[in-house]
């Protein structure tokens, strides 16, 4: 489920021309934290079972001693990529992956977005968030 290798951009929809910070205690606030505080330190399956974590109130401890079971139940099912964040759809913040599936933020605005969106930054797959609406049918 982790990326590799792969820059996802802005959606095409993506309302801001300039990264804005999300509120913190939402998903996407979660995520920046996360990403922004430490840039390639976590894989997306991480950054998305810390969010789980915190929003459903697990203490420290707990998800400590669950850990297994708890990463277990939640990837039971699928869960939405981090092309489907509010990060690239909505906030304006493209998000690199390494070659070991580590992510860090890149602002829609700065030269290191421009440079991975140009294929500056090496060979990195590109691929865009997804959009927020639905493209108006063509008749």
């Amino acid at each position: 489920m982790n990326y590799y290798n792969t820059f996802i951009q802005v959606a095409p929809d993506c309302p801001v021309a300039q990264a804005r910070i999300p509120k913190e205690s939402t998903v996407a606030g979660i995520q920046y934290e996360l990403l922004s505080r430490h840039p390639y330190t976590y894989t997306q399956e991480e950054i998305l079972f810390e969010v789980f974590v915190r929003r459903q109130g697990f203490s420290r401890e707990e998800v400590e001693r669950r850990r297994d079971e708890l990463w277990a139940s939640f990837f039971q099912k699928s869960r939405p990529c981090f092309r489907a964040s509010p990060l690239p759809k909505t906030h304006g913040w493209g998000i690199h992956f390494d070659h070991q599936g580590r992510a860090a933020l890149y602002a829609v605005e700065s030269k290191e977005y421009q440079e991975f969106v140009s294929g500056q930054r090496g060979d990195v797959k590109l691929l865009f968030a997804v959009r927020s609406r639905r493209e108006p049918r063509k008749l």
